[in-house]
């Protein structure tokens, strides 16, 4: 195991996209790994080569610490799920107080997956996008989760692994500033044109932000943190 290997969950999309960036300044060699577990926008399993091609080709020293990208199928989670990222229902408060695109255990499987192909792979630090500033309230996505799981997984496969998430505490257009400052206007380009976040699946329309629905909560949060971004730099 190499602590300065790096795996990072890449699912195609702004935040992953931003945290990919950010291991490849930080570790001297970085793998990536999808998933596919039913998701209905299923196109950012599509977007995915395109970013890590365009990336490759617009930084030559990220290209040479660009490792093998893996993609595994959890399918099954969408068997179990009956969630707005999984079925063709209309997205909305539920009666537990979450919004429906929440998948219950998406995250926790993600970690664990990846921690099993990390400890196959030599690399015992796991980058994830996850987020408790812009998020709508999921609970894998907060750092008592993501830290307390490392720890479970760390004793249960007896690995010291480290689970990294740069952007726990980033709103997004902090996110947005953190890709211009790691790659400049080129990363910011890439993150706009190639990457996908719409929760619809929608590629067919372009906003300043990038593609998308334009109304569904990852776009609106993506939107707004465009927004005030852009306004700060002028």
């Amino acid at each position: 195991m190499s602590n300065d290997k790096a795996l990072v969950l890449f699912s195609g999309g702004q935040d992953s996209t931003v945290c990919l960036a950010w291991a490849l300044t930080r570790y001297s060699e970085v793998e990536t790994v999808g998933f596919d577990y039913g998701q209905s926008h299923a196109v950012e399993l599509e977007c995915r080569k395109t970013v890590l091609e365009k990336m490759a080709e617009a930084f030559p020293s990220w290209k040479a610490k660009l490792g093998a990208d893996h993609m595994m199928n959890l399918r099954e989670l969408s068997a179990i799920s009956e969630t707005a990222l999984t079925r063709d229902v209309a997205i909305e408060m539920d009666e537990s107080g979450l919004p429906n695109t929440f998948v219950p255990g998406r995250n926790l499987l993600f970690f664990v997956y990846a921690a099993a192909l990390g400890y196959r792979r030599g690399a015992q630090t796991l980058v994830g996008g996850m987020c408790e500033t812009d998020y709508s309230g999921y609970p894998d996505c907060r750092n008592d989760t993501i830290q307390t799981l490392a720890q479970s997984v760390s004793l249960g496969m007896a690995r010291p692994f480290a689970f990294e998430t740069p952007l726990m505490y980033v709103d997004k257009a902090g996110t947005w500033a953190m890709a211009e400052d790691l790659g400049g206007e080129k990363l910011v380009e890439i993150v706009t044109e190639d990457t996908h976040t719409c929760y619809r699946g929608d590629r067919a329309h372009r906003h300043d932000w990038g593609y998308g629905c334009g109304d569904c909560p990852a776009c609106e949060l993506r939107a707004n943190g465009y927004a005030r971004w852009h306004e700060a730099k002028v």
